[in-house]
């Protein structure tokens, strides 16, 4: 017969409890921080003199009013119009339009152009290289 064997495991020894440390001082009682905080409060507050508005002297031309700017298209709007040419577009002529690099235009056509605006992107070979498109939605749903 097995006689089990029970080991009587001693109490929890008692731990004396630690002594709570010391709180460290703030950085707002910091000399070093307080002397920084006391510059950057009295640079802020001082006022600036604002120049007094004045015409324009006789040998200066006065200002016109703005002209309405032209906004220029962006890469991303010229590389989409490329590809809904009835042609198409090469990565080559995209690349050099936009002025990016080659595998930065494959990653437009396949995050912007596929994932984010969801348009059919359809590539075929061409002469020299492989060409890429847009199609129309309908035009692909009727097919």
């Amino acid at each position: 017969m097995v006689a089990a064997i029970v080991v009587a495991q001693p109490k929890g020894i008692p731990m004396p409890k630690t002594k709570s440390k010391r709180k460290t001082a703030s950085r707002a009682s910091d000399s070093k921080t307080k002397t920084r905080n006391s510059v950057r409060r009295t640079t802020a507050r001082k006022a600036v003199p604002l120049k007094p508005v004045t015409k324009p002297a006789a040998h200066q031309q006065p200002q016109s009013a703005p002209q309405p700017t032209v906004s220029r298209e962006s890469k991303k709007a010229c590389i989409i119009a490329m590809l809904r040419a009835p042609g198409g577009a090469t990565i080559e002529a995209m690349a050099r339009a936009a002025k990016w690099q080659p595998h930065s235009v494959r990653g437009f056509l396949a995050g912007v152009v596929r994932k984010k605006l969801g348009l059919t992107l359809v590539s075929a070979d061409g002469e020299n290289a492989r060409v890429y498109r847009i199609t129309d939605r309908t035009a692909s749903a009727a097919a």
